[in-house]
């Protein structure tokens, strides 16, 4: 099983972890956007960050304007680095907590120091859902602050867990080929195929589904002040 997961390991050249650089390869990408004429690519992000803009609004319901700009940006950087992860002999770094917690955990602080500064009241009264009896409040208190405390751990323990997932099942089924006749080899490669199109579409929806949530824990922090 070392074996296993030493793919994941960020190799070293030179005693630097040089593989980290591969996150930062879309800073190069998107600076030709500003200087080419729109294309259909162009437009359909354009539509896909409109489309989470507005959701975001929604979900959010903030005072402030500009407020879905870091879930977006969020968005964008999970899924263009899970995406990455899918090309042969590219580190992964979306399956390492130590990146996801880098995002996770900022985020969730920030929400907590601005809730518990601007609206002590409301951040105490979370704690005991309406209606709950009084013999199980204290209880409930404990319940909401454990749930409250574990959320930036569950957020990135959810999306490397999820990228080491499939990796695994495809580094696993990949290594077998070598020891299998000529019909079987057809077959796994048509599995591997189905397998990476459904690791596309996990791609897409734990980027989806990280920023969601993270929005939804904004939303409870901003909501008393809207």
């Amino acid at each position: 099983m070392a074996n296993l997961f030493s793919s994941f390991d960020p190799s070293t050249i030179l005693s630097m972890s040089l593989n980290w650089l591969s996150t930062f390869l879309g800073l190069m990408i998107i600076p030709m956007g500003f200087w080419l004429i729109p294309s259909r690519w162009n437009y359909l992000w354009f539509n896909i960050i409109n489309t989470l803009h507005n959701e975001f609004k929604i979900l959010i319901n903030s005072p402030y304007k500009g407020t879905t700009l870091i879930f977006i940006s969020l968005f964008s950087i999970i899924l263009f680095n899970n995406f990455l992860g899918l090309f042969p002999y590219i580190f992964t770094s979306s399956s390492h907590l130590t990146m996801t917690l880098t995002l996770s955990l900022p985020l969730w602080l920030s929400f907590m120091l601005f809730g518990w500064i601007n609206n002590t009241n409301h951040m105490f009264a979370h704690l005991v859902p309406q209606g709950a009896p009084s013999v199980l409040m204290p209880f409930m208190v404990c319940i909401e602050t454990i749930s409250n405390v574990i959320r930036p751990g569950t957020l990135a323990v959810r999306l490397t867990a999820n990228m080491i997932a499939g990796h695994l099942l495809l580094t696993l089924l990949g290594n077998t080929g070598p020891s299998m006749n000529l019909m079987m080899i057809n077959i796994l490669i048509i599995v591997q195929i189905l397998l990476l199109m459904l690791e596309s579409a996990v791609a897409i929806i734990q980027s989806y589904v990280f920023t969601v949530l993270s929005t939804l824990y904004s939303s409870e922090v901003i909501y008393a002040l809207s």
